[in-house]
């Protein structure tokens, strides 16, 4: 079946959005896709043409704040206003059970959604999602370069990451201005930050009662808690020649092990 793109008409805690999605039918459970900050539902594009996902249906979005969703008031935005988002998305679009995909903030948008609501997940691949404060090192940079202009810090933000020596973050940087709203920033990052530093995320994360890879990239294979994921019955995912966007760098892999899960996930 052919990608559709839609337009869905939200109001989220009385702030109206207009919300760009992608999605395809098909047979099966669909898949569900969470972008990162700064990023959009292209992302996550090439599902529509990989083999392994052929029939299968799936819906990616864009967050408000980013790429082609408005919203109409940015500062009212956090990691709870994203959730919110994601449930009527959801129920809107007709979905009652899926397999759920999130990067990065998108992660840690599908562990909240995914721990209130975790009869209707199946499965859950959290690429680089916030499960532990040591996460934040992109949002943290609200409170450790702090600005009270919203653009002057977004531009900043953006030459810190393209000067970054991380696989794939010049390639990042090179977009951010065009894919997130400056009065977006701040409310996420916070929100981020807090739930990262005080949300118990990991026992929410290990707590989740489906299967669960956490992915993330070869230059990040020193994160602290992954031997604590394995030990609990979390499937890891280091990808090759990879930082935090293994989406960017090593798609081939990223995709690769994401299809095995899901093949698994579904017996």
């Amino acid at each position: 079946m052919a990608v559709m793109k839609e337009r869905l008409g939200l109001r989220v805690d009385g702030v109206k959005l207009s919300v760009a999605a992608s999605r395809r039918g098909g047979t099966g459970t669909p898949v569900v896709f969470l972008h990162g900050f700064g990023s959009t539902k292209e992302d996550y594009a090439d599902v529509a043409i990989h083999p392994a996902f052929a029939g299968r249906p799936f819906l990616a979005y864009d967050a408000p704040g980013c790429g082609e969703t408005a919203c109409e008031d940015l500062s009212r935005l956090s990691i709870p206003f994203l959730v919110r988002t994601a449930q009527l998305v959801l129920e809107q679009a007709g979905i009652p059970r899926f397999h759920l995909v999130g990067h990065s903030m998108g992660g840690l948008t599908g562990l909240m959604l995914a721990h209130q609501e975790p009869d209707r997940v199946l499965s859950f691949v959290d690429i680089e999602g916030n499960v532990a404060p040591e996460d934040c090192f992109l949002s943290r940079q609200i409170l450790t370069h702090p600005s009270d202009d919203a653009e002057h810090f977004l531009s900043d933000f953006t030459e810190r990451a393209r000067r970054a020596p991380q696989f794939a973050s010049a390639l990042y940087a090179a977009s951010v201005r065009h894919k997130v709203r400056a009065g977006a920033v701040r409310g996420i990052f916070e929100s981020m930050v807090d739930l990262s530093d005080h949300g118990d995320l990991m026992t929410m994360f290990l707590s989740l009662p489906f299967p669960r890879m956490f992915l993330y990239g070869e230059q990040n294979s020193s994160l602290s808690y992954l031997t604590k994921l394995a030990a609990n019955g979390v499937e890891l995912a280091e990808i090759p020649r990879s930082g935090h966007w293994p989406m960017y760098s090593n798609p081939v892999a990223m995709w690769d092990r994401i299809a095995d899960f899901h093949a698994r996930a579904q017996r």
